[in-house]
């Protein structure tokens, strides 16, 4: 509405590019279904406004962003951002082009060199890769660690370099429950020794959880990270991440996803939130229903050796799942994953995998999760090929895990796919 009405004596090549400039139609909040904006850079009204936009970019206390460029921050992201940091009961929310940009980003923010990240020793093979490979180059070092090993965890928050606990809330691939009360427990009492600039921060992946299952920053987590191409996107089309953080770092992050070009592209953060969010829960109820019924013929078949899932009495830490997965409706929320081991060697469980590729109609040989269809895959050879072969027995992951994602189909039909596979090996 900057600009003066299209007028007639103008070429209608030029009309067709610019229309009816003084439209009155760019106005969100009478939309039933938020619009979609298109443009990666935006009109402004005079060389002051534009300066202000640039000036202004990543001020945590304005409240009305001036819209300049698609890489600093636009519309419709803005509000898949207000969306999550609602969902995760956070202060702020700021999205990047996938989950590991958010990730980066994240850590980049809280570290320098000289500086410390001390995570879980079971990781997402590209999370591995960035804390072991990369962080290193740039002068900060790791430790790899149980995080639920408390005397160890205490030992690594008295080193004065330690910045950054990281870790799943539900582990890839193996489903680790982490404890959450008591970790942010130990890292409160660590900050109350430190200086202000100088304090611990909790970053944690919820990924597999999603914010239907858990929710971190209820028990005291300061970052909260999203896979939003997994459950929360759910069809398989769209690729983007989240960061939800306290209002103070939300400047810091815009600054990082600009520098680092790890924006998420309009469409999909439009898709993510029409389409994705408002059918997560439906989808992540059914699909975890039909989770445990999946897991429960597993663990009574007589070729299946083992089987994790935190809806099975069986778990290892079956009391902490029913602390913390927990539905915003206060209803047991054990999850749509589930890990299991065949009898026999990874020849037998090559076997299996590839008969399922090859034969079964409901469940895909694919890497990703949470999505409507049922996926399959090997982490130790897919997903989490990152980690080192003579550091894999460290992190916990058996090379014959199989990681099972359920999706939407029915329940008997990849039993049926499944029970099929078990009886050709």
């Amino acid at each position: 509405m900057t600009k003066k009405s299209a007028r007639k004596h103008l070429s209608p090549r030029t009309q067709a590019i610019h229309g009816e400039a003084l439209s009155k139609s760019w106005e969100f909040s009478h939309h039933l279904i938020p619009p979609m904006t298109a443009s990666t850079t935006f009109r402004l009204g005079s060389l002051t406004r534009g300066a202000e936009g640039f000036s202004s970019f990543a001020d945590d206390t304005k409240d009305k962003p001036i819209w300049i460029y698609d890489r600093l921050e636009e519309p419709t992201t803005k509000m898949l951002e207000d969306q999550l940091a609602v969902l995760e009961k956070g202060e702020s929310a700021v999205t990047f082009g996938s989950g590991m940009g958010a990730i980066s980003s994240t850590l980049m923010t809280l570290m320098k060199s000289g500086q410390r990240v001390v995570a879980h020793k079971t990781l997402y093979g590209c999370t591995y890769s960035l804390i072991t490979n990369w962080l290193p180059r740039l002068g900060i070092e790791h430790s790899l660690i149980d995080v639920n090993n408390f005397k160890v965890l205490e030992k690594e928050l008295s080193n004065p370099q330690t910045r950054v606990i990281y870790f799943e809330s539900v582990s890839n691939p193996i489903l680790e429950i982490a404890d959450l009360a008591k970790i942010t427990a130990l890292v409160k009492a660590a900050n109350k020794k430190r200086k202000a600039d100088d304090r611990i921060y909790t970053v944690v992946d919820n990924t597999f959880a999603t914010p239907w299952s858990l929710r971190p920053i209820e028990w005291g987590v300061d970052f909260v990270i999203q896979s939003l191409t997994k459950n929360i996107s759910g069809f398989g089309t769209e690729m983007g991440g989240a960061v939800i953080a306290p209002k103070s770092f939300e400047g810091m992050l815009r600054v990082a996803r600009k520098d680092f070009g790890a924006i998420i592209h309009p469409y999909s953060a439009w898709h993510i939130m029409v389409y994705g969010i408002s059918t997560q829960a439906i989808r992540f109820e059914q699909q975890q229903a039909t989770a445990m019924k999946v897991a429960q013929f597993l663990e009574k078949h007589p070729k299946v050796e083992s089987v994790t899932y935190p809806g099975l009495k069986s778990h290892p830490q079956y009391k902490l799942a029913r602390k913390y997965l927990i539905s915003p409706e206060n209803k047991f929320c054990p999850g749509t994953m589930i890990s299991f081991n065949v009898k026999g060697n990874m020849k037998r469980c090559q076997k299996f995998v590839d008969d399922i590729a090859q034969n079964s109609y409901s469940i895909t040989l694919a890497v990703s999760l949470g999505l409507t269809k049922t996926l399959i895959e090997v982490p130790g050879f897919m997903t989490h090929s990152a980690i080192p072969e003579d550091k894999r027995g460290e992190s916990k992951i058996d090379p014959r895990a199989i990681r099972l994602s359920i999706g939407l189909e029915n329940a008997k039909d990849i039993i049926s796919d499944i029970e099929d596979a078990l009886k050709r090996i």
